[in-house]
């Protein structure tokens, strides 16, 4: 089978459709980036780039300010639940599309690539950055490989990461960590459960802790970060009739931007004292940088009051670089991920106009 011809010039909500029905399950983004590398080098405006499964296509205008437009082609699983709609392929139901990645995030993806056919002279000059692994762990995230392999196509004063904000800007992200807190036993027949040591029933205070724990909503330039610590899994125990050695409970803290992971783990292995705790995974934040001109530029073109973005997401990467980001994109966030993925077919339109009519506007 040939790769798909993207039609980047058709209706952008029947563009959405059309890469919703390439599948691109993380791990399997190939044939989608084989789309968009082909419908971009036949852009003669742009120059283009492909590491992997990930593009990067440029314009070279010589302006003073250089915005980058990123967005993701991998989706989580399809959905297992029989007669689920977020699946694929994509079908419409009174002007919704419903389908995995319609919110996340296929409609910024297709705005992306509608924004990169049409505009030829941008007030500003534009990286267009399409990447794989998005929803799979930090280590192969196609953004990170570019990042380092060649960080000069990243190089921008601000970027929008076009996730579903509902059609409203979000300032940063907050920060993620994971970790797993042990409890060791002795092992012993559970029929005489007096000679061992239950590791299970020792991490009942963990899971107290927890409860008790009140996290914070904090205040960073404006925006109001709300933070959660949960339990995300429990494990322990090797059979039905023997007493468990062992029992981890895996932790997620999300925490606000103001503090860094080395914060953010400190204040873990404070609340966890006496138990033994490894970080396993974390990501930091990024602070909303909407003061920065470009940035409340977008927020004076969108017109609606800025949020914060309680989850993590990839502008905590442009961040790290130096290049403050927002995320602004199509479709409702609490959507994403869910057996009945949509997206009115309007907000796919709606943020194309948001941000054509911006790149366009006077410099």
């Amino acid at each position: 089978m040939g790769t798909t011809v993207l039609n980047l010039e058709q209706d952008v909500a029947l563009l959405t459709e059309q890469i919703m029905n390439i599948e691109s399950v993380s791990g399997n983004e190939g044939a989608l980036a084989d789309a968009v590398e082909t419908a971009l080098r036949a852009l003669g405006h742009l120059t283009v780039h492909r590491d992997g499964d990930s593009i990067v296509a440029r314009t070279e205008l010589g302006r003073e300010r250089r915005v980058v437009l990123a967005g993701h082609l991998d989706t989580v699983p399809l959905p297992r639940t029989e007669g689920a709609r977020g699946t694929v392929p994509s079908q419409v139901i009174d002007s919704v599309l419903y389908g995995r990645g319609a919110t996340d995030m296929k409609g910024g993806v297709a705005v992306q690539l509608a924004l990169a056919a049409e505009l030829r002279e941008p007030q500003f000059d534009v990286t267009y950055i399409f990447y794989d692994h998005e929803e799979v762990e930090a280590a192969k995230s196609g953004l990170g490989r570019l990042a380092r392999n060649t960080p000069q196509l990243l190089e921008a004063d601000f970027a929008i990461l076009l996730e579903p904000t509902n059609g409203t800007v979000e300032g940063g992200c907050n920060g993620t960590s994971r970790f797993v807190v042990r409890t060791h036993g002795v092992a012993a027949h559970s029929a005489r459960a007096w000679m061992g040591s239950n590791a299970i029933h020792a991490a009942a205070p963990i899971l107290a802790r927890l409860a008790e724990y009140d996290t914070a909503t904090v205040t960073v330039e404006g925006l109001d970060y709300r933070e959660c610590m949960n339990a995300v899994r429990i494990t322990g125990g090797v059979a039905g009739n023997v007493i468990p050695d062992y029992c981890e409970v895996e932790v997620n803290y999300r925490f606000a931007p103001n503090k860094n992971l080395a914060q953010a783990e400190e204040i873990v292995r404070e609340l966890f004292t006496g138990f033994e705790v490894e970080r396993t995974d974390g990501a930091e934040g990024a602070r909303p940088g909407l003061d920065r001109e470009v940035a409340a530029s977008l927020v004076r073109s969108i017109g609606a009051e800025p949020k914060p973005k309680y989850g993590w997401t990839d502008v905590s990467r442009f961040s790290a670089l130096g290049i403050p980001a927002v995320n602004f994109g199509p479709g409702d966030p609490l959507l994403a991920h869910t057996d009945d993925e949509h997206v009115a077919q309007e907000d796919i339109r709606r943020c194309l106009n948001s941000l054509r009519r911006w790149l366009q506007a006077s410099a």
